[in-house]
Formats: C-alpha cells, structure tokens, sequence
C-alpha cells in the first residue's frame, strides 16, 4: 500500500507540487520587484525621463538593461542570505549595522520629502547608448543588494523561501520580470506621472521616512530588552 501511494504521489502530485512551489517563488519575487520600486527613483526617473525624450523601443532597451542588472544582484543577495543564515554571529552585527542605516534612511527620505517638485527635463539631449546606461545606473544602485537580502532573510524565517537552484532560479526572473513591469508601467504613464511626480515623491518620502525611523526604534528598543 505504502509502495503505492508513493508511485502516485511520485507521478502525478510531486509534479504539481514542483510547480506550485516554482510559481510562489516567482510571484512572490515579481510583487517584492514591482512593489519595492514603486517610489520614485533614479532607476524609474530615467525610464520616464528616456520616454519622453525618445520612442518607446528605446526605452525599452533601458529598461532591459536595468532588469539584467536586477537579475544579477538578487542572485547575489540570496547566496549572501544563505551565508548569513548559516553563521548566526553575524547577524548581531547586521543588527546593530542595520539600525544606523535605517536612521540614515529616514533623515535621507524626510530631507527628499521637503524638496520642491523637480520636473523632468524633455531637453533632447540624452545619450543613445539606453541599454548600457540602463546596466550602468542599475549597477549604481547601492540598495538593491541588501534589499534584497533582507526580504529573503525575511522570507525563510517565515518559511516562505527555498535554497534549491530551482527555487532561487524562479525568484530571481521573478525580480526581474516585476522590474521590468514597473518600469513598463512608467513609461506607458509617463505624461501622467511628470505632472505628478512632484507630489508623488513628496508623499511617498515622507511615509517612507516614518516607516524607517519605527523600523529603527522597535530595532532598538529589542536590542535594549535583550
């Protein structure tokens, strides 16, 4: 009976079972992309800046090159996560880093907040090369490696995430694909969101500068009550 039931499950749930799990890895890595870079950036400013100074098949080039970029550093912060969730020392040491970051972030955030509105300039005078300077800015982007490696720390406390090749495979395209929409999503809304960036980033850096600050005192104040 046992011998059955594993031959069943073997053929036809463990396939299922596969797939499922492959499919909440993408998703899951697609809504953290899409949903962590919704607020204004350098990264979605230049993909709407690109747009309206040229058509729409180079900015896509841009964008292409962006995701590349976001591709390679998921894959990194994953390993980096597995290394840190296999020495538990260092973690304390994140903790306390982490802290000081999340201060600086607020600060940064709240000083963004009070800036006026910056229009985006449709001076045709923007380099032709789109997908190198979409590699190149996203390399610049300092965040997205420890972002990343955050959620997935986050996700494996929470049972969420697996370290097979498969699995890690599935979250990164995932990443990327949500990158590449929410640029997508930049670029076919550009007119609409330059009249609005100003008071988008206003509203988006102040919350964000709220939520960094209560990140860093609950931080704090387990740290204190250890």
């Amino acid at each position: 009976m046992r011998f059955f039931v594993q031959l069943i499950f073997k053929r036809f749930l463990y396939p299922k079972y596969i797939f499922m799990d492959l499919m909440t890895h993408f998703i899951i890595g697609f809504l953290v992309a899409f949903i962590g870079s919704i607020p204004p950036s350098m990264l979605n400013m230049t993909a709407l800046k690109t747009r309206l100074n040229t058509n729409a098949k180079e900015t896509k080039k841009y964008i292409l090159g962006v995701s590349t970029v976001v591709l390679l550093q998921t894959y990194i912060a994953v390993y980096l996560s597995k290394y840190v969730l296999e020495n538990p020392t260092i973690l304390e040491v994140i903790s306390q880093l982490g802290i000081v970051i999340f201060l600086l972030l607020s600060m940064y955030f709240y000083k963004e907040s009070n800036k006026e509105k910056q229009v985006v300039s449709t001076q045709k005078n923007f380099k032709k090369f789109f997908f190198i300077t979409g590699l190149i800015l996203s390399s610049l982007n300092m965040f997205a490696i420890p972002f990343y490696c955050g959620v997935v720390l986050f996700l494996d406390l929470s049972s969420w995430f697996r370290f097979d090749i498969a699995s890690v495979v599935s979250f990164v395209v995932g990443t990327g694909v949500g990158t590449f929409s929410i640029l997508f999503f930049y670029v076919k809304y550009a007119l609409k969101i330059q009249e609005k960036t100003g008071k988008i980033t206003k509203n988006v850096n102040l919350v964000l500068s709220i939520l960094t600050a209560l990140v860093a005192l609950i931080s704090m104040l387990k740290m204190a009550y250890k």
